[in-house]
């Protein structure tokens, strides 16, 4: 599974570097106008995604008991969500290249979004953790589309092949 999880981790930092380069692209507006679609806007959702995998991180490395709210906004423009995306996109990386056997077998307590105390299999989590990345980047391929820049190809056998 760690094997997976360092492909899944590699995919994730060369996806992310492909969307972002479209995102770029767009104007302020463009990029903070309203859209149909989870959390709203492009800005809001890459907000999310990068909110929801420094919970998970944290939960991975031990702490991050607790659950802040998921539509935190952490970046209020897109050069400095750029920028944190780019170092969070590392960490990921490094620490699944780095990540002991062990880690499979301890099991990750945290409270959840709802308040709820939960006790999950790390395995399960880490899955869950690269699904959620890859639904929301599908969600801002999605509202690129709507745009003059239009999404990039993410293809997980192509960015890994080429």
């Amino acid at each position: 599974m760690l094997d997976a999880f360092r492909i899944f981790a590699r995919y994730n930092r060369v996806a992310n570097e492909r969307l972002y380069e479209q995102v770029a692209k767009l104007d302020v507006a463009e990029y903070r106008r309203e859209r149909r679609g989870s959390f709203g806007s492009i800005h809001a959702l890459l907000n999310h995604i990068l909110v929801g995998d420094r919970i998970w991180m944290s939960r991975f490395a031990g702490s991050g008991k607790t659950t802040p709210p998921l539509n935190t906004i952490l970046f209020e423009t897109f050069v400095e969500i750029n920028a944190a995306r780019a170092e969070e996109d590392a960490r990921i990386q490094a620490f699944f290249e780095n990540v002991d056997d062990g880690f499979l077998t301890r099991p990750l307590a945290y409270t959840n979004s709802l308040g709820k105390d939960c006790v999950v299999e790390p395995g399960s989590a880490v899955l869950h953790f690269f699904n959620h990345q890859t639904h929301h980047r599908g969600q801002v391929h999605v509202m690129l589309s709507q745009t003059e820049v239009g999404p990039p190809a993410l293809d997980m056998h192509r960015l890994l092949n080429s």
